[in-house]
């Protein structure tokens, strides 16, 4: 991220304190967010294998269940042993059913969410969840003080801007080739959310 005066010294180091108010479960009226664990995999992995999710985004689908936990394990360490910018990841819940719909992640650095990312299963697509679930995690983060939130979002992913800008996400610069899906270079369009 370049120097703005906006953002001059919101991006020192998140302390462990404060990473681990972030790192909590929450709700939303439908939903449970907690902490992704390797304990999610086999709880995910099915779901993860459905093509559609990956039509947006740069990422594979996991090969096996123990790649899957073995990486979200990976994360989980990562986020303990952090020195400057953290890693948050929370898996998303159904609560009428405990049906696992996705996960969201975060990237921070101390008032800075320098990435906010999410993967709904297409089974749980156009009913609100996702919107929710992101309104829900940018208003957890603004309470643990991450005022600045950013995203990316593919261009020509207007699913994923409406899920941004219900969550209070604005449209701001497009970033020309700063992603690359399936050997493609994209186009990705910034959103921001200040608190």
């Amino acid at each position: 991220m370049g120097y703005s005066p906006l953002n001059q010294g919101r991006e020192r180091c998140m302390d462990r304190p404060r990473a681990e108010a972030v790192n909590v479960a929450f709700a939303s009226k439908r939903l449970i967010l907690e902490p992704i664990g390797a304990h999610h995999a086999p709880l995910m992995f099915s779901a993860m294998q459905d093509p559609a999710i990956y039509q947006w985004i740069s990422s594979e689908p996991p090969e096996t269940e123990a790649e899957q936990a073995a990486g979200w394990g990976r994360l989980v360490e990562r986020l303990r042993n952090a020195k400057d910018e953290r890693c948050f990841v929370w898996a998303a819940q159904r609560v009428s059913d405990g049906a696992w719909l996705g996960t969201l992640d975060v990237v921070a650095k101390g008032e800075i969410a320098s990435n906010v990312g999410y993967v709904f299963f297409p089974p749980f697509w156009g009913q609100g969840y996702a919107s929710e679930a992101v309104a829900a995690l940018s208003d957890h983060l603004a309470r643990q003080g991450i005022v600045e939130q950013r995203a990316a979002v593919t261009v020509g992913n207007i699913a994923s801007t409406r899920v941004l800008e219900r969550a209070g996400f604005l449209a701001g610069r497009v970033m020309v080739g700063n992603d690359t899906i399936r050997g493609c270079a994209v186009d990705d369009i910034e959103y921001i959310r200040r608190d």
